[in-house]
């Protein structure tokens, strides 16, 4: 994340990730402050395990594009309405609109649970057990919808 305050959003990222036991390592790495360690993080990562980044910036957000401009790895880019942006939209913006060849997937703003979800299902493509997990994870939420219209129509 692109500083400590981004990581009551970013937490969701990780509570779904060792929900679904995957390790998850936790960096505050600045692409405005902290450009060295930044490019040392995005070109080590491969060598260092880690097999997806999630990224989250708010304001300028330049960090999941910065990120994916130094390492083949997927990045998810989470926006994150900071006390400096603009409602939000420029940090979508600024992850949303990379330039061909570099991709960042985008999720929504603040939207860093749906990340951890999109990054265990790129996990879940080469890990049965992972795949397993997912699958049950949305029977249950589909249960979920029913008991809640069950309960709904008890009213």
């Amino acid at each position: 994340m692109g500083s400590s305050s981004d990581y009551p959003v970013m937490q969701e990222a990780e509570k779904i990730l060792v929900e679904f036991g995957v390790i998850v390592a936790k960096e505050v790495v600045s692409a405005h402050r902290t450009p060295e360690k930044m490019v040392s993080f995005a070109k080590t990562a491969k060598r260092n395990g880690i097999s997806i980044i999630i990224a989250g910036a708010g304001g300028a957000a330049h960090l999941p594009g910065m990120v994916a401009s130094l390492t083949t790895l997927p990045v998810i880019g989470v926006p994150i309405k900071s006390s400096n942006s603009i409602d939000g939209w420029d940090s979508i913006l600024s992850i949303l609109q990379m330039p061909n060849g570099i991709p960042v997937a985008t999720v929504a703003l603040n939207g860093a649970k749906n990340a951890g979800i999109l990054a265990i299902r790129m996990l879940a493509v080469s890990n049965k057990a992972l795949s397993k997990k997912l699958e049950h994870f949305q029977k249950t939420m589909a249960s979920d919808v029913e008991k809640s219209q069950e309960q709904l129509d008890q009213r």
